[in-house]
């Protein structure tokens, strides 16, 4: 490519004073991928009749057969001025890992040889990984507007072709995209980028050299900022573009109309409610549609909700409190009798957990106990269970 004959800031005058002219072109190529010879005489004969000969003077046109494209790096500018940027395949983002790779295998491979050398592998892969964070940015930012765009279906899109849109770009972009950012699978992008940042760190720690250092250091800062950004895009692409683009999948056209209708209710004239008539609020192809909505759901697999336990607080025994209430009794001649009255009446009730936490007061060190041999046993009646227990006498000071 031969020098340009123009000072940078005639250059840069010139795309501002015909920023118009280049959108023009622009749109012409985002949307046929290349410019007509007689698409850009027709644009140009706006404008002063030299102006073609410079956007060829200034390299901002490349001739291409008997057609024209914008170099490169000035579309690259209109994409990113205009924020719009067509979504490229996955698989063209995926070239990244090749080149990432590549280079990451030369830096540990001659990382005692040649310092140029080296240096310069590490500034290439960092603009690797620079342009690989680009280009799933904008792809992840052109997906979520055009999805955007079609839930609130301004361009009046048949809900078939919303459908197949929506279908396209889970099976074509978002599912290869979420693959190329799942750190989880051993050949995807992010998790090579793991590898290369776990060794850029310790190298930038154990190398003497300053400048390979200082080089190691800014990669180093780079990955864990990509790190974050690609963990965002991540986020972005199954917490929001997904759930948009699978509510699109499952919207009601019924729904839709009746949006429109609520917009404008006086626009046009509805049938009397009650009144019968034989007029009819839709048509054949509504029809077909809707009944091909409704069936979608004919066939649901069946859910099965389990009740949840409900929350209950936790009773906790206040050990001591009852144990002076039962010294204080002392002596007892019906331990477990005592028990039962006591938990009954404190707790309009008798369960087994207050019961046998109510007994275990028996156990302390300076209580002697008796039991009557002879007498029968008493049936205590919980919530919860019948219990059969002996006649237990109590005392503090021994058996009486």
């Amino acid at each position: 490519m031969s020098s340009l004959k123009a000072e940078p800031r005639t250059i840069l005058y010139f795309i501002w004073n015909h920023f118009d002219l280049l959108n023009e072109l622009f749109a012409e190529q985002m949307e046929k991928g290349y410019i007509r010879d007689t698409s850009l005489r027709n644009i140009c004969s706006k404008y002063e009749h030299d102006v073609t000969d410079r956007l060829s003077e200034y390299k901002i046109l490349r001739k291409i057969g008997d057609d024209f494209e914008i170099r490169p790096v000035i579309f690259q500018l209109i994409e990113f001025v205009q924020n719009e940027f067509k979504p490229v395949l996955p698989e063209t983002i995926e070239k990244y890992g090749f080149s990432i790779l590549s280079l990451f295998r030369k830096i540990k491979e001659g990382i005692n040889g040649d310092k140029e050398i080296l240096i310069k592998r590490i500034e290439d892969l960092l603009s690797e990984v620079r342009l690989f964070v680009d280009s799933i940015e904008k792809n992840t930012s052109k997906l979520l507007s055009e999805t955007r765009a079609l839930k609130s279906n301004l361009e009046k899109i048949d809900y078939r072709e919303k459908v197949h849109r929506a279908s396209g770009w889970i099976e074509h972009y978002i599912i290869p995209l979420n693959e190329i950012l799942d750190v989880n699978q051993a050949a995807s992008v992010t998790n090579q980028l793991h590898e290369v940042a776990y060794y850029v760190n310790i190298k930038r720690l154990d190398t003497t050299d300053e400048l390979i250092r200082a080089q190691f250091e800014k990669l180093y800062s780079f990955l864990v900022q990509t790190n974050d950004d690609l963990l965002r895009q991540s986020k972005l692409l199954t917490n929001e573009l997904l759930p948009l683009i699978e509510r699109i999948k499952t919207e009601s056209i019924i729904l839709t109309g009746w949006i429109e209708f609520l917009k404008k209710p006086y626009s046009a004239r509805v049938p009397k409610v009650f009144k019968t008539s034989l007029e009819r609020a839709y048509n054949r192809s509504f029809y077909l549609n809707a009944k091909e909505y409704v069936e979608q759901f004919l066939d649901d697999e069946p859910v099965y909700l389990s009740d949840e336990p409900s929350f209950q607080e936790k009773w906790i025994f206040n050990r001591e409190f009852y144990k002076v209430k039962m010294e204080s009794q002392l002596p007892i001649e019906d331990f477990f009798g005592w028990c039962q009255n006591t938990v009954k009446r404190d707790f309009h009730g008798v369960d087994q957990e207050k019961f046998f936490s109510m007994v275990s007061l028996l156990f302390e060190d300076d209580l002697v106990m008796e039991a009557d041999e002879k007498a029968e046993f008493t049936t205590i009646k919980a919530s919860d269970a019948l219990m059969k227990v002996p006649k237990v006498k109590i005392d503090r000071h021994g058996i009486s």
